[in-house]
Formats: C-alpha cells, sequence, structure tokens
C-alpha cells in the first residue's frame, strides 16, 4: 500500500512559479517511478512530467520543457514539481503518481498508485 498527498496548489498569475509537492508514505521502497500528470475540463488527462527515482532520469511534455523541472528527495519520500512561467493553459489538475513498474513513462495506465489532485490555476 502507497499513499500519496500533494500539497502547493493554489492560484498564481501568469508569469508567476508554484511548486508542488508529492509526499509518499507506506510501501515507498516499492516505486521505482513518480510521475505528474494534469486534466483541465474537457480534456483528457496528459502527462507533465516524471522521475525514475534511484537514477533521477526526468522526462517531460513538450508544452512544459523549459519551464517545468521535476525533482526528488528520496531521503524525504517526496517529490517536487517546480513550474515556471506559467501560463493560463496550464490551469488544471494537477496529479502525482507512482508506479511499481514501468515502461512508458508518459503513459497514465503504467501507474499504481494515484494522489488525490490538487487545482492550479493560472490568471491572465
Amino acid at each position: 500500500q502507497v499513499q500519496l498527498v500533494e500539497s502547493g496548489g493554489g492560484l498564481v498569475q501568469a508569469g508567476g512559479s508554484l511548486r508542488l509537492s508529492c509526499a509518499a508514505s507506506g510501501r515507498t521502497s516499492s516505486i521505482y517511478a513518480t510521475g505528474w500528470f494534469r486534466q483541465a475540463p474537457g480534456k483528457e488527462r496528459e502527462f507533465v512530467a516524471a522521475i525514475r527515482l534511484i537514477y533521477g532520469t526526468t522526462y517531460y511534455a513538450d508544452s512544459v520543457k523549459g519551464r517545468f523541472t521535476i525533482s526528488r528527495d528520496n531521503a524525504k519520500n517526496t517529490v517536487y514539481l517546480q513550474m515556471n512561467s506559467l501560463k493560463p493553459e496550464d490551469t488544471a489538475v494537477y496529479y502525482c503518481a507512482a508506479a511499481n513498474t514501468i515502461r512508458v513513462v508518459t503513459s497514465s495506465s503504467e501507474y499504481t498508485y494515484w494522489g488525490q489532485g490538487t487545482q492550479v490555476t493560472v490568471s491572465s
């Protein structure tokens, strides 16, 4: 059993920054990768970023590359998503997810555990 708790969402103006946190508890040793996904009203859930926890390998969607940074603190069992230069189109519910085994890090179906989601709203 793994539990994921997100924090850091909120309202920010365009061009601003926000940092999301995803704290994992339970059987955290079984987690090999963590990803961030987002979903806006009327749209499908889309991949944002992911990280392989042991090696620190990172992956980003083209839409956020250069603006978002995913990182981890293994000692704290926490993964972060630093979001800079935010745009109104970044507005969505952001979800943290974790996987035991993964091949395609951009696919939501690869992830076993999910957080509750946190709202990020970017105003123009």
